[in-house]
């Protein structure tokens, strides 16, 4: 990769990759990395697009309704591998990650990465997006299918509260096209959940949609 884009500094491009880490499930901020990395934008773009070529992270691109107008425009990024993710942030045990800040976004990202490794291993394209507003109304996942769409949420939870599913059932109020709305966390599986019948499912028996 060092050779791929030419980095005369290693350090710089090595803390760029662990800046990133840091930004997993956040909307990506290229003058932010470019000034905190002390390199220029251009430079940002061009390592990031070598790391998504060598598969080490990928992009989550807004999804676009007409729900509302003015929703951000910028993408998220995950990385392929939740455990180099973990490694740059200097995470080495279980208790670290138990009180660490970034254990939702963490657990964010490997819930999204295994499901697109999911699509991807039965040969179907993930068309995958995440929807937020300028004003911060957020739903974690958006996957597209047949006309509909699936809204999910994922939180690290290991209980249930209806705080958990409160922007689904927004969502779901606004967009007629969101079907089988679903909670992935870490606590028991409900089925059937309120007015939209959301489907609160443990990470470990199932995390994508068939």
């Amino acid at each position: 990769m060092r050779r791929l884009v030419n980095v005369k500094n290693l350090i710089q491009f090595e803390r760029f990759v662990t800046l990133l880490a840091g930004r997993v499930g956040q909307v990506v901020n290229f003058t932010s990395l470019a000034n905190e990395t002390g390199v220029s934008v251009p430079t940002i773009s061009a390592w990031l697009s070598v790391l998504e070529a060598s598969f080490l992270v990928f992009r989550l691109p807004p999804h676009f309704t007409n729900i509302a107008k003015r929703v951000v425009k910028a993408p998220k990024i995950y990385f392929t591998d939740v455990g180099l993710a973990t490694y740059l942030l200097g995470i080495e045990n279980p208790s670290q990650m138990t009180s660490h800040p970034l254990r939702g976004s963490l657990f964010e990202n490997m819930v999204v990465s295994d499901i697109r490794k999911s699509f991807t291993n039965r040969g179907r394209e993930p068309r995958m997006a995440f929807y937020r507003t300028e004003k911060g109304f957020e739903v974690d996942l958006i996957i597209s299918s047949g006309g509909h769409v699936v809204p999910m949420e994922i939180k690290s939870s290991m209980t249930f509260g209806k705080n958990l599913v409160h922007n689904l059932e927004l969502y779901c109020d606004a967009d007629q096209t969101a079907i089988k709305p679903r909670l992935i966390y870490d606590g028991e599986a409900l089925k059937d959940f309120g007015v939209h019948k959301i489907d609160c499912s443990n990470w470990r028996d199932e995390c994508f949609i068939d």
